[in-house]
C-alpha cells in the first residue's frame, strides 16, 4: 500500500486529465488531451460520446506508461467531470446523439416559462436547486417534444462521468450529487423527478440510473477497458460527485464548522459554501442556486453559479489574437497573459464595469436571466487592452461577491482555485470585493484530486474525509491575500452599481434577444 497509486479522472469542458498520486496525496504524474465540442447557431453545444471515451481511455494508458508499475501499484480509479449536459445510451450501451453540454441553450425557452410557473416552487424546495437551461431535465423535456425519435431509442441517461464510469466498468449508475440537483429530494437523498411530469416527459422518467455513493461502492474495470488502457482488469473503480464538487474538496472547500467558501475560477464560476445538516441549507427569495450532496455523510454544498467565467478572459484575448492575426502576427491566449498581471494592477480601478455574461445561455446565479449578456458600462477614450482586461477581472469578483450574497454571509475566508486563480491581480480583487481574505490552494488538479479522495476514503486508506483532507489538502494551501483597504470602498460603490445596472437591463436583455430571433 505504501507505493501504492490511485488516480483521479476529470473530464472538464476545455481538457480531459487522468493524474496520478501517491496515498498521502503527491501528484506522481499527469496526461491530458484536449476536448472538443461544437456549437450550433441555435444555442446547442454538442460533443462526441464515442470520442471522449477514447480520449479518456488515452490519458489512462499514457499513465500506465508514465508510471512504473502502474498495473500492479494501482489501488483504485476515480472518475469525474463536467456538470449538467445530457449523455444518451441505447439498450446496447451505445450513443443515441451527441453529448448535449452545460453550455447548450436550446431548452431556454422552456426553462423560463417553468420558472415562472406555479409549480416552480415546489421543484426548488424539493431540490434546493434552481432551474437552468442546462440541466438534463430540461433537455430532456426539449427531446420530448422535439426529438421523441431520439428518446425511443434511449434507455439510459447520464451525465459525462457517467458515461465514463459505465464505459469503465459496464454499469449504468450516477451519483448523490447531479440525481438530486437535477431530479432528487435534498434531504432525503432520493429521486422525485416530479419536474418531468409537470412539463409533459413522463417517459423520459425511465432513463434515470441508480445512484451510488462513491466513498462506499465501487465497480470493476471491464477486461475490454483494461486492454484499451494497459490496465488490470478488476481494478476498483468508483464514481465521483460532480467536477465542481470534486474540484471543492481537492480546493479546500471541506470545512465542517460551514465557515470556509470555495471559489473555482473556471470556465464556469463555482462559489461554494458547506453546510452541516439540511437543516442548515438556506434556500433563497430569487430560487436560484444549487445545493448539492457533499461526499460526507448528512452533509450539503451550496453553490451558486455564474455561468461564465474565465470564458471572459479568454473571450477578450481571443479578441486581440484576432486583431494581430489579421497583420500575420500569430500569438496564443497565454503569449497575451504574459505580463498582463502587472499591467493590471496599474490600471485604475473600477473605471468601467463589466457584467460577464459571455454565455449564450445567459446567466444562472444568483439570478436566473438567459436573456442575459456581456456588457461593459463606463467606457471611455484613452481606455485600452490592460483596461478592458481589469474590467473583466472585476466583473469576475463581483459576480462571485453576487452570488456569496445569495447564500448569506460572505465566507470568513475563501479558498480559490482553477486556472485563473494563479493570478495576484484577480486574488486582490476577489479579496477586496468579498472583504474577506482569499487562500490559493497549491493542487494543479483538485478536480482529479478530490474525485482521488473519494477512492481513497472508499478503500478505507483513511477512516473519514476529515483525515483524507488533513493529509491531501491542509499543507497544500497557500499564504493569505487580504483585502486592499484602498480598493474597498471603491468596490463597494462600484458593486451597487453592478446590481443596479443588472435589474435595468434584463427588460432591454430579453427585447434583445426577441429581436434577434425574429
Amino acid at each position: 500500500m505504501k507505493d501504492g497509486v490511485l488516480i483521479g479522472i476529470d473530464a472538464g469542458t476545455s481538457v480531459i486529465k487522468s493524474v496520478a498520486f501517491t496515498v498521502t496525496g503527491e501528484q506522481i504524474a499527469a496526461a491530458a488531451i484536449a476536448n472538443r465540442y461544437q456549437a450550433f447557431p441555435d444555442g446547442g453545444a454538442e460533443q462526441d460520446m464515442a470520442r471522449t471515451w477514447t480520449d479518456t481511455a488515452a490519458t489512462l494508458k499514457e499513465l500506465s506508461d508514465k508510471v512504473p508499475n502502474l498495473k500492479e501499484r494501482l489501488i483504485a480509479i476515480s472518475v469525474t467531470g463536467q456538470g449538467d449536459g445530457m449523455w444518451l445510451i441505447d439498450k446496447a450501451g451505445e450513443p443515441v446523439a451527441p453529448a448535449w453540454l452545460w453550455l447548450d441553450a436550446r431548452s431556454a425557452a422552456i426553462t423560463e416559462d417553468f420558472a415562472a410557473s406555479k409549480d416552480y416552487l415546489a421543484h426548488y424546495q424539493r431540490t434546493g436547486t434552481g432551474v437552468n437551461a442546462c440541466q438534463m431535465s430540461m433537455q430532456l423535456v426539449w427531446m420530448t417534444r422535439n426529438r421523441p425519435d431520439l428518446l425511443a431509442r434511449a434507455t439510459t441517461g447520464f451525465h459525462c462521468k457517467d458515461w465514463l464510469y459505465f464505459k469503465l466498468t459496464g454499469d449504468r449508475r450516477t451519483d448523490p450529487s447531479e440525481g438530486n440537483f437535477t431530479f432528487g429530494q435534498y434531504k432525503t437523498r432520493t429521486y422525485a423527478p416530479e419536474v418531468l411530469d409537470v412539463l409533459g416527459a413522463s417517459d423520459a422518467r425511465s432513463l434515470l440510473p441508480e445512484m451510488i455513493e462513491g466513498t462506499r461502492d465501487a465497480g470493476r474495470l471491464t477486461p475490454e477497458a483494461a486492454a484499451l488502457t494497459g490496465l488490470k482488469a478488476g481494478t476498483p473503480i468508483t464514481l465521483g460527485y460532480v467536477d465542481v464538487l470534486c474540484t471543492g474538496l481537492g480546493g479546500g472547500l471541506y470545512d465542517p464548522k460551514g465557515e470556509t467558501g470555495c471559489t473555482i475560477v473556471g470556465s464556469t464560476g463555482m462559489h461554494m459554501k458547506i453546510a452541516p445538516s439540511a437543516e442548515h441549507v438556506k434556500l433563497n427569495g430569487e430560487l436560484s442556486g444549487y445545493t448539492m450532496c457533499f461526499p460526507v455523510p448528512g452533509m450539503y454544498a451550496q453553490i451558486q453559479s455564474n455561468m461564465a467565467s474565465t470564458l471572459n478572459i479568454d473571450w477578450l484575448l481571443d479578441l486581440g489574437r484576432d486583431v494581430l492575426s489579421q497583420q500575420g502576427v500569430e500569438r496564443s491566449r497565454g503569449d497575451l497573459l504574459k505580463g498582463l498581471d502587472e499591467r493590471i494592477l496599474k490600471a485604475e480601478p473600477a473605471r468601467a464595469i463589466y457584467h460577464p455574461y459571455i454565455s449564450q445561455a445567459g446567466e444562472r446565479g444568483p439570478v436566473m436571466e438567459p436573456a442575459a449578456r456581456a456588457m461593459f458600462t463606463g467606457l471611455e477614450l484613452g481606455m485600452g487592452f490592460a483596461d478592458l482586461m481589469r474590467s473583466v477581472f472585476e466583473g469576475l469578483c463581483f459576480a462571485s461577491r453576487d452570488c456569496y450574497s445569495a447564500m448569506g454571509d460572505i465566507p470568513r475566508e475563501v479558498r480559490v482555485t482553477g486556472g485563473a486563480a494563479r493570478s495576484q491581480a484577480l486574488r486582490v480583487m476577489l479579496a477586496s470585493v468579498l472583504k474577506a481574505p482569499v487562500r490559493s490552494v497549491q493542487r494543479e488538479e483538485a478536480g482529479a484530486a478530490g474525485a482521488a479522495m473519494m477512492a481513497a476514503v472508499q478503500q478505507k486508506i483513511y477512516p473519514d474525509m476529515d483525515a483524507c483532507a488533513a493529509q491531501w489538502v491542509d499543507p497544500l494551501l497557500g499564504a493569505v491575500t487580504p483585502p486592499d483597504p484602498s480598493l474597498i470602498a471603491r468596490y463597494d460603490g462600484a458593486f451597487g452599481i453592478y446590481k443596479q445596472t443588472r435589474e435595468t437591463m434584463r427588460p432591454i436583455w430579453r427585447a434583445m434577444v426577441a429581436n434577434r430571433a425574429s
